[in-house]
C-alpha cells in the first residue's frame, strides 16, 4: 500500500514540478484547523448496552495542520490531523480513542484569484487507531506500574508509538474548500480564514479490526472544519524576498531514557536500547531575511519487555519558529531559529495475549500506559542547499541539516519518575522539500 502511495505521489509531483516550470500564477499556504466528524461503532454500542451502559456518543474533534500550494488552478497539498473521540466512563475506567491520518490531496480551484476561493479536493493517505478502556487513577509510583503495568486495554492498530513509520490501511477523503483572505499592507503574506465539508472513506471492510470487533465507522464520515493560515500570492513578492517552503525531516535524538532503563531491569523487564529517532514535517516562511514556521514530528522507542508485553517511549513534539537567515551564498543558506512548543510524552505497557470481545469487556486488565505533557523550547541551527529546477526558479528542491538542543520546561514525569533528562538533549535532522 505504501509502494502504490509512492508511485501515485511520485505522479503528483512530477505534474506539479512542470506546472510550475510553466506557471503562471502560484500560492503557498500554510493553515492549521478544527472540526468535527463522527460513526457509530455499532458492534461496541450493542456489547455497552448489553452491560447497561450508554453508547459511545458518535462524534469526535479533529486538530489538524496543512500545506497547499496553488499553480495556476491545480492545487496540491499534504495535511496530518488528529480525531479525538468524547470519552465516556464504564464502571471504574474510561473508554476514549483517537485516529491519526496523514494524506496528499490534489484538487481544482474553481475561481480565479481573488479574495474568495472554492476548491474541489480528494485526498489519499494512511492512518492509525488507538482506542482504549484504563482505569481513572494512574498510579502513584513507577515501581506499582512496573509491578503490575494492568490497568485495563489499549487497541491499537498501526501503533505510532513505535514510529510515523507504522502509518497504514489506504484512507481517501473528499470534499471542498473555501477561503478568504484578509490582507494587510505592508505585508506580502495574507491571512486566510477557510472552512472544508466533504467526507472521509474507508475503502476496505474490516481493515480496523481488533480483537474481534470492527472499528471501521471512525475512520469513515461526513465532517466540517474551520481553520485560518497564512497564504503567500506569488503576485504579492519578488523572487526571493518571500517563500514558503516544506519539508519531511528524519532525525536522531543523542539521549537516552537511563532512569527507565534500571528500574525496568529491577523489576525483570528488559530495557530500551539505542537512541530515539524521528520522523516529521517542517514548514518555513521567509520575508526578506526573516523566518517563521512549524516543526511536528515523532520519537519512539520500542521493543519487547518480555515473552508476553511489548513496551513503547513515544514523545510527540510541535513547535512554532522564528528567526533569522544569517548567510546566503550560491544556493546555501545558514540560519538560526529558535521554537517554543509543546512535548507529550507516553510510556505503555501492551499485553501481546488479550482476549477477544465481549470478554475483554469482563476481563479488562491487560495493559497500562503513563504519559506527561509539557512546554519544551529550542534553539536550531539550519544549513540547506536549494536547487532550482527551472531557469526561471519558480521551484528550488531545498536539502537541509537541521541540529539544535531541546530543553524541556517544568518537570516531566512518569508517576514519580522524572523523566527530564530524557527529553533533554541534542539532535539532527535531515530534510528533503520543496520551495515555490
Amino acid at each position: 500500500m505504501r509502494i502504490a502511495l509512492l508511485i501515485l505521489f511520485s505522479f503528483f509531483f512530477s505534474t506539479w514540478v512542470k506546472a510550475q516550470v510553466d506557471n503562471h500564477y502560484q500560492r503557498s499556504s500554510l493553515y492549521f484547523y478544527y472540526g468535527t466528524s463522527g460513526g457509530n461503532l455499532r458492534d461496541f454500542d450493542e456489547m455497552l448496552e448489553s452491560r447497561g451502559a450508554e453508547e459511545l456518543k458518535n462524534n469526535y474533534h479533529t486538530f489538524g495542520m496543512g500545506y497547499q500550494n496553488r499553480f495556476n488552478d491545480f492545487i496540491l497539498g499534504a495535511e496530518i490531523y488528529q480525531n479525538n473521540g468524547v470519552g465516556m466512563n464504564f464502571r471504574d475506567y474510561k473508554i476514549d480513542y483517537r485516529t491519526t491520518r496523514i494524506f496528499l490531496n490534489v484538487g481544482y480551484s474553481f475561481t480565479e484569484e481573488g479574495k474568495f476561493h472554492l476548491i474541489h479536493y480528494m485526498s489519499m493517505g494512511l492512518g492509525s487507531l488507538n482506542f482504549e478502556m484504563l482505569q481513572h487513577r494512574e498510579p502513584e509510583s513507577i515501581n506499582d506500574f512496573l509491578t503490575d503495568p494492568a490497568r485495563g486495554y489499549i487497541l491499537r492498530k498501526n501503533n505510532l508509538h513505535k514510529g510515523s513509520q507504522y502509518f497504514g490501511v489506504f484512507l481517501t477523503e473528499i470534499g471542498f474548500q473555501m477561503g478568504y483572505d484578509l490582507i494587510f499592507p505592508p505585508y506580502e503574506e495574507v491571512i486566510t480564514l477557510m472552512s472544508k465539508f466533504g467526507y472521509s472513506f474507508n475503502p476496505f471492510e474490516d481493515s480496523w479490526v481488533k480483537q474481534g470487533v470492527s472499528f471501521d465507522n471512525i475512520q469513515s464520515g461526513a465532517f466540517f472544519r474551520i481553520g485560518a493560515g497564512i497564504s503567500l500570492p506569488k503576485s504579492n513578492y519578488f523572487y526571493r524576498d518571500a517563500s514558503l517552503s516544506a519539508q519531511l525531516i528524519y532525525g536522531l535524538h543523542f539521549t537516552r531514557p537511563s532512569e527507565l532503563n534500571q528500574l525496568l531491569e529491577q523489576h525483570g523487564w528488559r530495557t530500551f536500547s539505542g537512541i530515539p529517532k524521528n520522523w516529521g514535517a517542517k514548514i518555513l516562511g521567509e520575508n526578506r531575511g526573516n523566518l517563521y514556521g512549524v516543526d511536528l514530528y515523532n520519537l519512539a522507542l520500542s521493543n519487547q519487555a518480555s515473552d508476553v508485553y511489548e513496551q513503547t517511549l513515544n514523545s510527540i513534539r510541535i513547535y512554532g519558529n522564528i528567526g533569522k537567515k544569517l548567510y546566503e551564498r550560491k544556493n546555501f543558506e545558514l540560519s538560526l531559529l529558535g521554537g517554543l512548543g509543546y512535548g507529550q510524552l507516553r510510556y505503555s505497557m501492551l499485553h501481546l495475549r488479550k482476549l477477544d470481545f465481549p470478554g475483554l469487556m469482563d476481563i479488562p486488565n491487560y495493559d497500562g500506559e503513563l504519559k506527561k505533557g509539557g512546554l519544551m523550547a529550542k534553539p536550531e541551527f539550519i544549513l540547506a542547499y536549494a536547487m532550482p529546477l527551472s531557469k526561471k526558479k519558480s521551484l528550488d528542491i531545498i536539502y537541509s541539516v537541521n541540529a539544535g538542543y531541546e530543553m524541556p520546561i517544568g518537570n516531566y514525569k512518569l508517576a514519580d519518575l522524572k523523566m527530564t533528562q530524557f527529553m533533554n538533549g541534542p539532535y539532527v535532522q535531515f530534510g528533503l522539500g520543496v520551495r515555490p
